[in-house]
């Protein structure tokens, strides 16, 4: 087994390194998630859905000095971005997962948050 000759200066290095980095991931589920412009009416009436695979999407916002920020990782449009990849009307069984990182996070001075969307892409059929 391996010992630190000065045990102390490693946790003087893993403080300062979380002065330098910090991050944080959050993950959730839903159970169907459909573009914002869905008409409810004809979801209503969509008597059966085709299924269409698996799908995954992810996308990252870049923050820079706190001011400028870079992208997109609105969830909204992480779901736009799986539903064209299949040409999907939904999703089903979603699990989600946001990640935020932040370098030099006191001052802010670059951070990234990123947005993941995974689940089965489904299509609408017309009701007969």
């Amino acid at each position: 087994m391996t010992r630190f000759r000065h045990p102390q200066l490693a946790v003087i290095f893993a403080c300062a390194l979380g002065c330098f980095v910090a991050g944080c991931t959050s993950v959730g589920s839903a159970g169907l998630m459909v573009r914002s412009a869905a008409n409810p009416i004809e979801l209503a009436r969509a008597g059966s859905f085709r299924d269409l695979g698996p799908v995954e999407a992810t996308d990252c916002r870049y923050l820079i000095i706190g001011v400028l920020p870079l992208g997109n990782a609105d969830p909204g449009h992480v779901l736009e971005k799986a539903l064209t990849s299949k040409g999907a009307d939904a999703l089903l069984n979603v699990s989600t997962s946001n990640s935020h990182y932040g370098f030099v996070p006191i001052y802010n001075v670059f951070s990234i948050t990123c947005t993941s969307l995974r689940g089965t892409a489904i299509k609408f059929e017309p009701h007969s």
